[in-house]
């Protein structure tokens, strides 16, 4: 899909106009009142029909019949002008998208507000190109779509001409190269877990790094043995697919003193059947989505890799699939980690931790600046904050407020959990070092202490995305499945370093 820059007029050739407007626009926009004339005052009298006032996500469509090259006119609301931010610019963008693939349109206008700034640009971008997306790969014949949205312009009002400048070209790919990134996250999410196996993914993150010119390093299951994984190679002992550890670095062209090195963990679940302590069939088909963390971690590189951020990353996956084979991993087993630390096996259906821990340790070897993990951890963090939100903690007081106030800018719902300590003698064992599961009450909070006890004395966040990871119903931002949640919070706090 193309996205270009240009003029707003009522003599666009496309198949859907789509015009943003804040409440106070309806009065006497320039924009609107051209093509409500040239609609004969058709609009003017839909709105008052509709009783359409420009709220936020309000939508009103109007037929042309013929009057505008146009075929339709679709208004979007975005609230009181004030309060109009990126997040309010970028739905409403993916909103249009997704009326246009419902028309079957080719081309699409998005008549923009303001003065075509960077940050605007951006937004409309990163918006259009997440509403478009659909997962058709496995789609055939009179499913697959007839059509798709080929070129976007986005449209100036009330200027004269509209010559493209080196900034606002900039912003567009930006928002693009984002927006694929999330995109990408999103396909791999939505996979099924025959063709998304461990080595799949692996073969995917190769893909990104070897595409922006990373360093990617990849270690079969004879390495993991070798390195001393032995929490990583215990989870993926029960299934035909081996695991895999995935290491993938971005270092900025030219050396600074001081530059923040960062490590983005994933946790890389391709199928989680629960082991030997087997789910319940029902919901057990969504468990492909079990590697939503290690799908945003490489779709975050492959963003990073086209934005080139002033700031080392290190991306991390553990991936393996849990499956309840001969050789599974059994409640009672006891194994050592990276670390060194010892952990009693309790539930094989808490295996994410499991994989987490050797990932955290390596991640702490490199001595970064900060450590974030993103997985799909527990059921309870669903309980606690539903499905929009993830759970946050974090060991660090600046970090946790500079960190969620990016996220809150990037419009990712966060909220931060407490570190009970109290519950820390949960994951006592009698046997090894710890238990990797304590008591039922507090579950996410005992995943996340679990993870602290393999980070050192490194900053870390842990957000438990088990909600906002993979949706069940359509989100402002894309179809159900696969969302890419977390990519825009983590670069908002790339970009505030």
């Amino acid at each position: 899909m193309k996205i270009t820059l240009g003029l707003s007029g009522s003599d666009a050739e496309v198949d859907l106009f789509a015009v943003l407007l804040a409440e106070e626009d309806l009065a006497g926009d320039t924009l609107l009142n051209a093509l409500d004339e040239a609609l004969s005052g058709t609009l003017r009298t839909a709105i008052k029909d509709d009783e359409f006032t420009g709220k936020r996500d309000a939508t009103l469509a109007v037929m042309t019949y013929g009057k505008t090259p146009a075929r339709k006119v679709l208004l979007i609301g975005l609230g009181p002008a004030a309060k109009v931010t990126a997040i309010e610019l970028r739905a409403a963008a993916a909103k249009a998208a997704k009326v246009a693939n419902a028309d079957k349109a080719t081309k699409l206008h998005l008549a923009l507000r303001g003065k075509g700034d960077a940050a605007e640009l951006r937004a409309a971008a990163e918006g259009v190109s997440l509403g478009c997306y659909r997962f058709t790969k496995y789609l055939t014949g009179d499913r697959r779509p007839k059509k798709e949205l080929e070129s976007v312009s986005l449209g100036l009002r009330g200027v004269k001409s509209v010559k493209a400048t080196a900034e606002q070209k900039h912003a567009i790919a930006a928002g693009e190269a984002v927006a694929s990134a999330i995109n990408l996250a999103r396909d791999l999410v939505n996979e099924p877990p025959n063709e998304l196996t461990p080595a799949a993914l692996a073969d995917v993150a190769h893909d990104v790094a070897k595409a922006h010119g990373l360093k990617v390093s990849i270690w079969d299951r004879a390495k993991i043995r070798a390195e001393g994984m032995k929490l990583l190679d215990a989870v993926g002992r029960g299934s035909s697919n081996e695991p895999r550890f995935i290491h993938i670095t971005y270092k900025p062209e030219k050396a600074r003193k001081g530059r923040p090195r960062v490590c983005l963990v994933g946790k890389g679940l391709t199928f989680d059947s629960g082991g030997l302590c087997i789910k319940p069939a029902p919901g057990m088909g969504d468990m492909k989505s079990d590697m939503a963390g290690a799908a945003l971690t490489i779709g975050a590189m492959a963003a990073i890799g086209a934005l080139k951020p002033d700031v080392e990353v290190h991306a991390i996956v553990a991936a393996a699939e849990n499956m309840p084979d001969g050789d599974a991993y059994r409640p009672g087993d006891v194994f050592g980690s990276l670390d060194g630390k010892t952990v009693e096996i309790i539930n094989t259906d808490a295996e994410g931790r499991l994989v987490l821990a050797d990932a955290l340790a390596f991640a702490r070897k490199l001595e970064p600046d900060l450590i974030v993990d993103h997985a799909t951890l527990t059921g309870a963090c669903l309980v606690a904050l539903g499905t929009s939100t993830a759970a946050f903690y974090c060991n660090d007081e600046e970090i946790s407020k500079r960190y969620l106030d990016g996220a809150k800018t990037a419009g990712e719902a966060m909220w931060r959990m407490p570190l009970i300590e109290e519950l820390r003698d949960g994951l006592k064992s009698d046997v090894a070092d710890l238990k990797h599961t304590g008591d039922r009450y507090g579950g996410s909070i005992i995943g996340a202490l679990f993870l602290r006890e393999f980070i050192g004395d490194r900053k870390w966040i842990h957000l438990d995305i088990a909600g906002p990871a993979y949706l069940d119903r359509v989100s402002a931002l894309g179809p159900k499945g696969g969302t890419g949640y977390g990519i825009l919070a983590f670069l908002q706090y790339l970009d505030s370093l």
